[in-house]
């Protein structure tokens, strides 16, 4: 795990505002289809989530001009890429650092929280919920979107190393083989 003292990276405002024209309904069948596989390769998340499945997540992504709304309530997941709130019953805010880390294991969850990293409003158990339960599933979304990828896993999996060292954010779970030691 990183030094919880050291700057979560930030996403550059240009990059941000690069992605503004971003069309979110492809983008959004991307996330689901991501989200989709992740469940279906770990299904203890469903089970670790409990009472909450029925919740919806609202990630306010702070350096990014759109947030997702995470829907696990049904038999398929969704994710949905919003330009604007949704109502969800958890708001987390935060940047896409802070979040991605949290994931992979690069920042501890209750640090990012304490420090404000990570804000949370809404029903805070089910906040916590979510949290468990990704930390459970150890999950690594850089190898998620490779089996997803077909012939251009290996591009893939070098382009995101390459981004993963020139950025310092955690796209790959610390410790997994060639990433974060």
């Amino acid at each position: 795990m990183h030094n919880q003292n050291s700057a979560i990276p930030k996403l550059p405002r240009l990059a941000g505002a690069a992605l503004r024209p971003l069309p979110l309904a492809p983008l959004s069948l991307a996330l689901t289809a991501l989200a989709r596989n992740v469940l279906r390769r770990n299904p203890g998340l469903f089970a670790r989530l409990g009472e909450y499945r029925t919740k919806s997540f609202f990630l306010d992504l702070t350096d990014l001009p759109f947030g997702l709304l995470l829907d696990v309530s049904g038999p398929r997941a969704r994710v949905t890429a919003r330009r604007s709130d949704a109502q969800a019953d958890v708001r987390i805010s935060g940047s896409l650092a802070a979040f991605l880390g949290m994931v992979h294991g690069a920042y501890d969850g209750d640090a990012l929280f304490f420090s404000r990293d990570l804000a949370v409003s809404g029903d805070t158990a089910a906040a916590l919920a979510l949290r468990n339960a990704i930390d459970d599933a150890e999950l690594d979304f850089a190898a998620e979107v490779a089996a997803l990828s077909g012939p251009l896993r290996a591009p893939l999996a070098r382009l995101t190393g390459l981004v993963e060292r020139r950025s310092g954010v955690a796209l790959h779970r610390v410790g997994a083989s060639g990433t974060w030691q």
